[in-house]
């Protein structure tokens, strides 16, 4: 007796393919990242990050890197949708704020987001807070609210071999928390005009830290709407140079006073304040 052969069902691979490979569409947003590489750690996260970018979303990426001369390996690594600017700049400490500025003053889309080269957000957490600018429900929005996570570097190790982000949300309890208990640094999105007439960034802050409170605390000022999406951010470990911590406490004082300067002003005084920048 011949047995029947089993019906064979027939995949659509064309359609397969592009439902593996549709992208949300950011095309009104740009990725902003100034960048001063001090170690390969931190050139590693910066490209896991483009990775899950590029891979989630169409949109614009602009890196902007300092250094005393161009080695030209950044350039040749990231892909060739990311735009790569290389400026010469030999001050050892990164001035980023100053860097940023000129990035913003030189994008074209009407949504801009600071990002730094080692944080990682759900998808959907970014597109809930590109949705905020876009609905013109916020002017600045965070695609976190809850914890920033520092992943360590053996699980920040396991990402990298999955390229999974539930691979972070399993190991949360391993990780330490950073900035409690309300971190606002890592990234944020902007409405552009709104980013441009709020001053921008303070480049009176120079190095690294507290410029990410002073610009909230100007925002709110200034009557500009910020809000946050739920959910965690992920800060994938790297070695800390002299541009990841205060390069000095004498610094570290400089700007928690100016902070607290600007902290004290009415809307009136800080609008004089940002026209003398």
């Amino acid at each position: 007796m011949l047995r029947k052969h089993p019906k064979k069902t027939t995949i659509n691979t064309t359609k397969l393919r592009l439902i593996m490979i549709t992208k949300t569409d950011l095309t009104d947003v740009t990725f902003l990242f100034s960048q001063r590489m001090e170690s390969i750690d931190r050139m590693e996260n910066l490209l896991e990050l483009v990775d899950f970018l590029t891979k989630h979303f169409d949109t614009h990426l602009h890196v902007l890197e300092t250094a005393t001369h161009n080695n030209k390996l950044l350039e040749r690594l990231l892909p060739k949708e990311v735009k790569y600017k290389f400026e010469e700049d030999f001050d050892p400490i990164f001035h980023r704020t100053h860097y940023t500025n000129k990035m913003v003053r030189a994008a074209t889309t009407p949504i801009v987001s600071l990002w730094d080269s080692d944080v990682l957000v759900a998808k959907e957490q970014i597109i809930a807070a590109v949705n905020l600018i876009r609905e013109r429900t916020a002017h600045f929005s965070s695609p976190y609210k809850g914890k920033a996570l520092d992943t360590s570097k053996i699980v920040r190790e396991l990402y990298f071999q999955t390229k999974d982000i539930d691979v972070l949300r399993e190991n949360e309890k391993k990780m330490k928390e950073l900035y409690p208990p309300n971190p606002i640094g890592g990234g944020f999105f902007a409405d552009r005009k709104a980013y441009l007439d709020s001053g921008i960034e303070n480049e009176f802050f120079y190095g690294w830290g507290k410029e990410d409170g002073e610009r909230v605390n100007r925002w709110d000022t200034l009557g500009y709407t910020f809000k946050r999406v739920e959910g965690y951010m992920y800060h994938l470990s790297h070695d800390r140079g002299v541009n990841s911590r205060f390069h000095s406490k004498k610094q570290g004082e400089i700007k928690q006073a100016e902070l607290e300067r600007l902290g004290m002003m009415s809307k009136e005084e800080l609008e004089n304040e940002i026209n003398s920048w």
